[in-house]
C-alpha cells in the first residue's frame, strides 16, 4: 500500500511492463489500493483536498494499468463527527468519479473503528453507498482483521454465520468484490488495527478454517500480513491452502 502523497505520472514503457508482466504471472482480477496517508472524511481542509486528487489520480493510473478495482479506506472524521465524515467522504468519491471512464470500481474498505475511522460497521458502509451520488460505481472489500476488531466475530459457525447475515441483510454479497484475509493481534471489538500472520492472531486457526469454507471464499482473497522473520508470504499462503483443506 503507498504511504505517501509523491506520485509520478506513468510512463508508457511502464504501463507497457506492468501489463505484459501481469500476462506472464496469469493472476486476474488485479486492485490498487489508496495511498495510507489519504483521509477522504478529513475535517482539515487541505488534507481533504489532496486526498480528493489522489483518488482522483488513483482511478486514473489504475485505468491507465488497466486494473479494474481501487480500495479505499473511508478515513476517519477526527472528532469532527460522523454526519459530517459521512458528507466529506460521499462529496470526494463523486468528485473523482466525475471525470473518470467508468473502467474502475471504487471497492470501500470496512475499518476497525479507531480514532474515528468511518465505515466500521456494514451500516455505516451502507450509508456511505446512499450519500454518494456514485453507488452503483461502488463495491465492498471486507478485512476480516479489521472487521474483527470492530466486533464481527468469525471464530464459531454461529458467529460467522450472523456476521455474513447481517453483511448480507445491510450490503447485500453482490456487493462484496474482494477479501483482505488477515488474522487480528488485538481482541474482539477492541478497535486495534494490527493485522497478524494467519492462525497466529485472535481469530485463529478455527476461525479461518471456517472463513475458507464460507462464502467469503468465493471471492478473491488477499493477504496483508505482517513482514518479520516468522513467517514469509509464501508461509501464509501454504497455511491458507492448509487451512482450506477438507478435514
Amino acid at each position: 500500500m503507498p504511504i505517501n502523497w509523491s506520485c509520478s505520472p506513468l510512463k508508457d514503457s511502464e504501463v507497457e511492463a506492468f501489463k505484459e508482466k501481469v500476462k506472464r504471472a496469469n493472476i486476474t482480477p488485479i486492485y490498487g489500493h489508496m495511498p495510507y496517508v489519504s483521509n477522504l472524511a478529513s475535517p482539515n481542509n487541505e488534507v481533504y483536498r489532496r486526498s480528493m486528487q489522489t483518488l482522483k489520480t488513483e482511478l486514473y493510473r489504475c485505468s491507465e494499468l488497466e486494473i479494474p478495482f481501487l480500495v479505499v479506506h473511508l478515513g476517519s472524521h477526527l472528532g469532527a463527527g460522523l454526519n459530517e465524515g459521512m458528507r466529506r467522504i460521499a462529496k470526494a468519491l463523486d468528485y473523482a468519479i466525475r471525470d473518470a471512464d467508468g473502467s474502475v470500481k471504487i471497492l470501500i474498505e470496512n475499518s476497525s473503528g479507531a480514532g474515528g475511522q468511518i465505515g466500521s460497521t456494514f451500516q455505516e458502509m451502507k450509508q456511505v453507498l446512499f450519500e454518494s451520488e456514485i453507488g452503483d460505481m461502488i463495491g465492498v472489500c471486507l478485512d476480516t482483521c479489521h472487521g474483527f476488531a470492530a466486533g464481527y466475530e468469525f471464530r464459531s459457525l454461529e458467529g460467522l454465520a450472523s456476521t455474513l447475515k447481517s453483511f448480507d441483510d445491510i450490503l447485500s454479497f453482490e456487493l462484496l468484490q474482494l477479501v483482505h484475509l488477515n488474522d487480528s493481534l488485538g481482541e474482539i471489538g477492541s478497535k486495534i488495527d494490527q493485522h497478524e500472520h494467519i492462525g497466529l492472531g485472535r481469530i485463529g486457526d478455527e476461525g479461518f478454517k471456517l472463513i475458507l469454507k464460507s462464502p467469503l471464499s468465493r471471492v478473491p482473497l488477499i493477504m496483508e500480513t505482517p513482514y518479520d522473520k516468522r513467517r514469509t508470504d509464501e508461509d501464509n499462503m501454504k497455511k491458507v491452502l492448509d487451512l482450506a483443506r477438507p478435514s
